[in-house]
């Protein structure tokens, strides 16, 4: 392939734009912020009205779930002219490390936002990226304050007998024994904790909401723990800290630290919100916050079929080599997406298209590859490729001999300009192109048979050719197809439209053919919920999910850079791996098929 108008293969796709969608969905979430910007509710000196956070744990890496929750949050925060800060919730350093950190921060990046901004006036950016582990000093403090007021406890009981006491949903829990410490013994206990006086799991702290707490129908109100004893190297704090604050204690105080206005949380976390309110409201009246502090919100997580987003599962299919890695082109995680092939702007439109509800359902996975097809498609430059090769021989066609073809970079966009290949007298052609005993409405090449001559298809750009017959090896396999060519029928002359063919194959010249290796990427798994009712989702593992075949493609795909997308006419949508591409040697994956030809 060459482009007479710019030799080199065609750019890849920019970044996409920062800019709000121009006609966003409605949802619930976007009616809030209009109630509340039109009431003034978050107004205040300084700061934008609307700021939201994406607050990931940096234990592993984010998958499609977590992109549906950062396109809330950011694309919320940018539409309505406010922030979207990215906070790494990093209170258990035992799972925890800096490589979760670099790769949510990159993803988060790729899939187009970003937690800077501008200074009005100023040449210069703030940075909205925050850590919990930014604020263990206040935190701390305010659950001395919580002490102290009478809102906390120290417990010595055991893991095992505070969870018999906590009862269930359909039994009321049980007061520890130690809820009646006075303050000043539990202050001092919990000084010595964080003094590495105890060892892990040998008291705890727990909120002491109300007296009659323990019969709450909310279990998580039923004295929630919020500091806990871990001996453990954190990867930003060193071992400066053996106490660490527990999630549903950091979430909301950082939330108000940070000045966030909606706090936007799937809905596992709905029973959660109740003591979410309760602590920001104990610790406004303490004098921590001004009002209104933060609210939170719930929305449906994404569940999308033929994939778990479970990351104990994506582990172990990582550590039992089931895939190759957290990138994997198999993976649903977000640098798995990213090597296949996908592009930032279609997982954005894939989440507008989805929309934002309170009601838990299943989004179907062709939703999401219709999104990255209509994506792609003004998008990627096409280019041919024999993926299972066979080889035609024209055998009119002058030895040495070669002729220039053409055809357009993009069918939709002349102004990209043309690429060109040669036809020679020996050619791959696809093995499916060639039927020895054709079947009913078979329109490709079929041998000579009785008094009946070979079928009749044009090559693509090029000649009309006519079978004349084939060879097969000793074991009866079809090695070689041959073929005579009409000279005066090229594609583009004027003779060509005195053929009428129904057949119309693709090919690449086998003198100058790119020889590539290409992985043939599926989905992973054969069972549209996988891991549902506590099935084992490695027993419904696609054995087709990946197939590498070794392809012949147009000479000028040597040039193709990695992550550079192309259309193969016929196939589907590839990419250039990142990893493995090598200059003038790329190896390419299958984004996806044309159209949806999974079979279930």
């Amino acid at each position: 392939m060459s482009n007479e108008k710019n030799k080199a293969a065609p750019a890849a796709p920019k970044a996409p734009s920062p800019t709000p969608s121009p006609t966003p969905s409605p949802n619930f979430l976007r009616s809030i912020i209009e109630t509340d910007l039109a009431a003034g509710t978050h107004a205040r000196a300084g700061l934008p009205p609307v700021i939201t956070r994406f607050p990931p744990e940096p234990n592993g890496y984010l998958h499609v779930g977590h992109a549906k929750s950062i396109c809330v949050n950011f694309g919320l925060a940018r539409d309505f002219g406010g922030r979207c800060h990215l906070r790494f919730d990093d209170t258990n350093p035992a799972k925890e490390e800096q490589e979760y950190v670099d790769t949510i921060i990159d993803s988060v990046k790729w899939l187009g936002f970003s937690w800077e901004q501008p200074l009005p006036d100023v040449d210069g950016v703030r940075v909205h990226l925050h850590y919990a582990s930014d604020y263990f000093e206040q935190l701390y403090l305010m659950a001395e304050y919580l002490i102290t007021a009478g809102f906390a406890y120290v417990d010595s009981q055991s893991a095992e007998q505070i969870k018999a006491n906590r009862g269930d949903f359909g039994k009321p829990g049980t007061d520890s024994p130690f809820r009646g410490r006075t303050p000043a013994e539990s202050l001092a206990l919990f000084r010595d904790m964080r003094a590495g006086k105890y060892k892990d799991g040998e008291h705890i702290l727990r909120a002491k909401i109300s007296g009659d707490a323990m019969a709450s129908p909310n279990m998580n109100m039923r004295d929630p723990a919020i500091y806990r004893i871990r001996h453990a190297h954190h990867h930003r704090t060193g071992d400066a800290w053996c106490v660490y604050p527990m999630y549903d204690y950091t979430h909301p105080i950082s939330d108000a630290l940070e000045h966030i206005t909606h706090s936007l949380c799937t809905l596992e976390f709905q029973d959660h919100r109740p003591f979410y309110d309760w602590l920001l409201a104990t610790l406004a009246a303490g004098g921590f916050f001004a009002q209104p502090v933060p609210r939170q919100y719930e929305f449906s997580r994404l569940n999308l079929t033929y994939v778990v987003t479970s990351k104990r599962k994506l582990r172990e299919l990582v550590d039992s080599s089931i895939v190759s890695g957290w990138d994997d082109p198999r993976m649903p995680t977000i640098v798995g997406l990213r090597r296949r092939g996908y592009t930032p702007e279609s997982i954005q439109l894939f989440c507008e298209r989805i929309g934002v509800s309170k009601a838990d359902g299943w989004i179907d996975m062709s939703v999401l590859e219709g999104s990255l097809r209509d994506d792609l498609d003004p998008k990627a430059a096409r280019a041919t490729a024999v993926l299972r090769p066979l080889k035609l021989v024209i055998d009119n066609f002058p030895a040495g001999q070669s002729v220039a073809c053409s055809s357009p970079v993009h069918p939709h966009f002349p102004e990209r300009g043309v690429r060109t290949f040669p036809i020679t007298n020996t050619l791959w052609i696809e093995r499916e192109d060639f039927m020895e005993v054709p079947s009913k409405g078979y329109f490709r090449l079929t041998p000579p048979s009785g008094d009946t001559p070979g079928s009749r298809v044009r090559l693509r750009y090029g000649y009309v050719v006519e079978c004349t017959g084939f060879d097969k090896d000793a074991d009866g396999n079809v090695t070689a197809v041959h073929c005579s060519y009409f000279a005066d029928s090229k594609s583009g002359t004027e003779g060509s439209a005195n053929y009428k063919v129904k057949g119309n194959i693709h090919w690449v010249s086998a003198d100058t053919a790119l020889e590539a290796e290409v992985r043939l990427y599926d989905r992973l798994f054969t069972d549209a919920q996988p891991d549902a009712g506590g099935k084992d989702f490695k027993l419904t593992l696609n054995p087709d999910a990946l197939e590498v075949v070794t392809a012949y493609l147009e000479p000028g795909m040597s040039e193709a850079q990695a992550d550079q997308r192309f259309q193969f006419e016929r196939h589907g949508y590839f990419v250039a791996d990142r990893v493995d591409s090598r200059p003038g040697k790329p190896v390419f994956n299958r984004i996806t098929t044309l159209k949806d030809s999974f079979t279930k």
